[in-house]
């Protein structure tokens, strides 16, 4: 590429003047380049990515190691390995009930916004055009990043795409432009995750001053098709979505909301078997008891998405149900859980021999090795990163959904910690719970964040991700977004809705094996239709309806699973505590909604929970389609 091919991406003014003076500017083509300049050159191994300061000091942020299957991105310090949740601030003056710069930092952002010009006109520059969610459904876009961090750029690619340049439409315009500038997080934010969204009339502006693409190539540009669905009447939701597929060749749609954490990517996921076929349902942290399943045969398994859905109007169908398609070209799939060999054999060797390169970001791999999921780089001796990651193009993977799809059930995820009689948590959430949609839109409103979170810093205790648990990543008003959610409630009344717990049921240690269950057992019923006596009011009322039973293939899934004040070590004493903290919580975070703009039965809803509306006090407000 010559210096001046940028021109055909048709950059903005300000941007004109960076790609003017930069001593070099790479625009990239494919993702093919982009692996080439990830260690800096294709005749390279390894990098370290490194950063003269001002002060005479260089900063090394993060190692790059070009392995057999793709390249290994290792940081040097653990607390870039994770999200930091406060990472986001607003720099413009449009409504938004986010934290704004000036409010955090005491200033305006435009000086520091043309010094992060100068600085990336100092720079040798890798740009390329991409496109936010969809064609149609999204914004041209670009990304201007130091050549150093190529391997920044590539994971932006895999996850969004790029438009090679003699690809590009004559109308191109972008409307999106992510700039990378990593020494500002050493020499203005005390060494702190900050991506600053400044929305102009003409362009939605994300910098991201640190390396780590969570909060920016992933949740950047999720931020800036939020602030697109707001302005046109839309929702991009945060969600897996994935069409399970019976033994008996029966199909349902299942989409898993929920917080980080919440189980989206293990959702596509087949259910982890023992070397014997079993598969561990739980073990009782109070007697040491385990609880085992075996089914033969469980569903197949379509995914259609991972972790960003566009519900678009260009897509619904007049079914009574909620249609979307994957907003994403990638996935950035979290393999915490992946500890050993064997534990997930589809996903293990599709990281390890892919038909095409990958990035493994939290891996520990060496150059010229072969990186492999269940090696965890450590935070510290004895201490595996709690997040480790790859990222899939999902071109390669196996029996993916391509076209939109109508949503059967909508299931909402959440990490629960273990509850006793002695030590009560809101742990009391049963294998499956169904919800009648109100109460599906007052989980989604405050969705939280749950128990031990391993994907973002210091979560150990319950926090609120809010509306549609993708509000971390929304820059406008809450209320807004709580308006759409209930209206796509409205408009999709033959979609049902399941509440989902992981990683403790009770005093049960269950990791995911709900979610896989009750994946199973909601397709081979074929809905979440219930006739009366199938299901049963539960003891708290935010929990909607308990199962009576619950069988899978002839196995029965016994009742303290299902009801989780029967468990001896909880009883109702146990439960009603853990019920009470779940209660106080919910009325916390509802309250905020309150606000002149919601729509009048958004109030109703909001105001029957601070009032300790029962189960029928919400089916009346808003009544589920029989």
């Amino acid at each position: 590429m010559t210096k001046t091919s940028w021109k055909s991406l048709n950059p903005p003014s300000e941007l004109r003047k960076v790609l003017e003076t930069s001593p070099r500017v790479h625009v990239a083509g494919s993702v093919e380049e982009l692996f080439e300049l990830a260690c800096g050159g294709a005749d390279r191994d390894f990098l370290e990515v490194e950063y003269d300061l001002p002060d005479g000091s260089t900063v090394s942020e993060v190692t790059v190691a070009r392995v057999r299957n793709g390249i290994a991105v290792n940081y040097m310090e653990p607390y870039m390995r994770r999200r930091d949740p406060d990472c986001m601030v607003i720099a413009d003056d449009l409504p938004t009930n986010k934290l704004t710069f000036y409010q955090r930092f005491g200033e305006h952002f435009g000086d520091l916004r043309q010094e992060t010009f100068y600085w990336l006109a100092g720079q040798d520059l890798a740009m390329y055009a991409f496109r936010t969610g969809q064609e149609g459904m999204g914004d041209d876009a670009l990304a201007v990043v130091p050549a150093n961090a190529a391997f920044f750029a590539l994971g932006l690619a895999l996850l969004q795409g790029i438009i090679p340049p003699e690809e590009l439409p004559e109308d191109f315009s972008p409307k999106t432009i992510i700039y990378v500038a990593p020494p500002f997080r050493q020499t203005r934010f005390d060494g702190k995750q900050v991506v600053v969204h400044n929305r102009t009339d003409t362009v939605h502006e994300i910098f991201s001053y640190n390396l780590y693409p969570g909060p920016s190539a992933k949740k950047g540009v999720y931020g800036s098709l939020i602030r697109l669905g707001a302005a046109e009447g839309w929702v991009t939701a945060h969600c897996s979505a994935v069409q399970v597929v019976t033994p008996y060749d029966n199909v349902l749609t299942l989409m898993h909301e929920g917080a980080s954490g919440g189980g989206k990517s293990e959702m596509l996921e087949q259910a982890h078997r023992l070397s014997d076929g079993r598969m561990l349902k739980g073990r009782n942290l109070v007697t040491g008891e385990e609880r085992y399943v075996e089914i033969p045969r469980m569903c197949e398994l379509r995914p259609v998405c991972d972790d960003m859905a566009l519900c678009h109007p260009n897509i619904q169908q007049k079914n009574g149900k909620l249609w979307l398609v994957d907003a994403e070209d990638g996935w950035f799939v979290r393999v915490n859980h992946i500890t050993e060999y064997g534990a997930d054999h589809d996903l293990e060797k599709l990281t390890a021999q892919p038909p095409t390169p990958l990035v493994f970001l939290n891996i520990d791999a060496v150059p010229g090795s072969r990186a492999l999921i269940w090696e965890h780089i450590q935070d510290e001796p004895g201490n595996p990163c709690p997040n480790p990651r790859v990222i899939i193009p999902r071109s390669i993977v196996s029996n993916v959904v391509n076209e939109p799809v109508s949503v059967d059930i909508r299931s909402i995820g959440i990490r629960t910690p273990p509850c006793t009689r002695e030590k009560p948590t809101y742990g009391i959430i049963g294998m499956l719970h169904v919800l009648p949609p109100a109460l599906a839109w007052l989980w989604r409103l405050v969705a939280p964040r749950g128990f031990a979170n391993p994907s973002i810093v210091g979560t150990q205790k319950m926090s609120s991700e809010g509306v549609g648990s993708y509000w971390p990543f929304a820059t406008g008003r809450r209320v807004d977004q709580a308006n759409l959610l209930l209206q796509q409630i409205e408009e999709t009344p033959r979609t049902r809705y399941v509440l989902i717990p992981n990683q403790h049921i009770g005093a049960w240690e269950t990791g995911f094996m709900p979610q896989w269950l009750a994946r199973d057992y909601l397709a081979r019923r074929g809905s979440a239709k219930f006739k009366k006596g199938q299901i049963v009011p539960a003891r708290c009322p935010l929990l909607g309806y308990a199962l009576s039973s619950m069988r899978i293939e002839g196995v029965r899934v016994f009742h303290w699973f299902l009801d989780v004040n029967t468990q001896p070590e909880v009883g109702e004493d146990g439960y009603d505590q853990g019920a009470e903290i779940l209660t106080d919580f919910f009325i916390e975070h509802v309250k905020q909604f309150l606000d002149p703009d919601l729509s009048p039965l958004g109030s109703r809803i909001i105001e029957c929970c601070i009032n300790g509306g029962r189960l029928e006090d919400y089916e009346r407000i808003l009544p589920s389609l029989e």
